[in-house]
Formats: C-alpha cells, structure tokens, sequence
C-alpha cells in the first residue's frame, strides 16, 4: 500500500551524498488513498454519514541522518530552507495517511472525517502521528438534502 516516491534506484538516505540528492528533490503532498476520502472538516458536502467506525490512525516514527543533520546546521547559520527535513516530513506525513487508511479500509470504511497530525520529537527521532474517524458515507442525491424540503429559491 506505500506510495511510491520517484527516488535514485540504489539510494540509501544514510549516506550524505544520497541525503543531498533526496534534498533536491521536490516534495508532494500527493497520497493514494485508493479510493477512501479523507477530509480535515467534519462532514463532507454532498455526503451523508451512514455509519461511524471509530477513530482510525497511522504513525510512523522517523530518524534523521547524520550527514544531513551536519549540512542542516551549516545551512541553518546562513538562513534557508532545510530540503532534506522538509522531504523528511512530507515522507513521513504521507506513510502516517496510507497506514491511516489502511486502518480505515481494514474496517469497512470508504471515508476519514476531521483528520488531524500530530507530531513529537522523542531524542533523535521524529514520530508523526494522522488520525481522523472512519465512516462509511453515500453520496446525497440532488433534491433530497436534509432539511433542504423547506427551503425555497
């Protein structure tokens, strides 16, 4: 189910110059989500909600690479974006959202409402934490809105 990121074949990020290269690269927030809506509000427009599943959730726990974390400080006294932890962080909210909806797609679900991230350090290591709750929604057919009987245009 891990998306797959396009990477250098045969790069490993705990050697600098693979850390450089990977620093180069351009972030993406994209994540397949096979199908499973996932939305950071509490309901969907166009949607009702049929069945609640519970709250659903996907951590990863990441740790930084030596090499980078010496070019990061260097980086860091002149000022500018530190590419490699931000690829790091988009990589790791990514595997947190698919382990997410694999949660939700192992319960029946075909949605994720009001998904939060939470992220802590613990020493050396970044965890990364998407949690939201998995339903089970349908599309609301046009005319048959609730409350929508009443009101005239």
């Amino acid at each position: 189910m891990a998306t797959k990121h396009p990477e250098t074949p045969g790069a490993s990020t705990s050697h600098p110059a693979a850390a450089r290269r990977e620093s180069t690269q351009i972030p993406s927030s994209y994540v397949d989500t096979h199908g499973v809506i996932t939305s950071t509000m509490n309901d969907i427009p166009g949607y009702r909600v049929v069945k609640v599943l519970g709250t659903v959730y996907g951590i990863t726990v990441r740790s930084r690479n030596w090499g980078a974390d010496i070019g990061a400080f260097l980086r860091s006294a002149v000022g500018g974006e530190l590419g490699y932890f931000t690829n790091l962080m988009y990589k790791s909210r990514a595997e947190s959202v698919e382990r997410m909806v694999g949660d939700c797609m192992g319960r029946g679900g075909n949605a994720i409402i009001a998904l939060r991230f939470d992220i802590s350090e613990i020493h050396i290591f970044t965890q990364v934490c998407a949690y939201g709750t998995a339903c089970i929604i349908e599309k609301i057919e046009d005319g048959k809105r609730p409350g929508m009987d009443s009101v005239r245009m």
